[in-house]
């Protein structure tokens, strides 16, 4: 008997003690399974018994076992498991989306940190903010909304758009961030 056929044995044995909670038989060097109930696909659990078994007087016949066979097997899958794709939240990818446009601009880090506490007051973030009292829109609550158009026509679902809009919108009217945020303190508005 070759080595596949005893390690086949061996594995087969020891994944049987683990199904059935004990071996009752033993697996003998040449390969014969005396485990009790264990077979590979198309073979069938027997055991080698001299004279009756606990088999014979149940109406089993001679040399095989009583209990149930236990067919053992490999499975394979065809498909890699996919890993879970992490997408950063909309805020996130917002605020990262300003700082690198601020940062173009030549403005500090400090500016960054105005227009985050500006923008955070206004909305949050969220590019879907409406107030329905003033009818603002969006990141930096452009009133109205539809005036961030003529940056891009997808003003309404892009917050990129609106980052855009805003930051020239806080440039033109009050120099910069910082310029915008002193403004909204003192009036609460910009």
């Amino acid at each position: 008997m070759d080595s596949n056929s005893v390690l086949r044995s061996t594995v087969a044995a020891v994944i049987a003690a683990a199904l059935t909670g004990g071996v009752t038989g033993s697996l003998s060097v040449s390969g014969s399974l005396g485990v009790s109930g264990v077979a590979w696909a198309g073979e069938s659990a027997t055991t080698e018994s001299a004279g009756e078994s606990a088999g014979e007087s149940a109406g089993v016949p001679a040399g095989q076992n009583a209990r149930q066979v236990t067919h053992l097997g490999v499975w394979t899958m065809r498909a890699a498991p996919e890993a879970p794709r992490f997408r950063a939240p909309a805020k996130a990818l917002s605020k990262a989306y300003a700082f690198r446009l601020v940062t173009r601009r030549t403005w500090s880090g400090q500016e960054f940190q105005c227009l985050d506490s500006l923008w955070t007051r206004e909305s949050n973030w969220d590019h879907r903010a409406y107030n329905s009292g003033s009818g603002a829109y969006g990141i930096p609550q452009a009133l109205p909304g539809d005036k961030m158009g003529y940056v891009a026509q997808d003003w309404r679902f892009n917050p990129q758009t609106q980052i855009r809009w805003g930051l020239r919108y806080i440039k033109g009217r009050y120099g910069s961030p910082c310029g915008a945020w002193g403004h909204f303190r003192s009036h609460n508005w910009y």
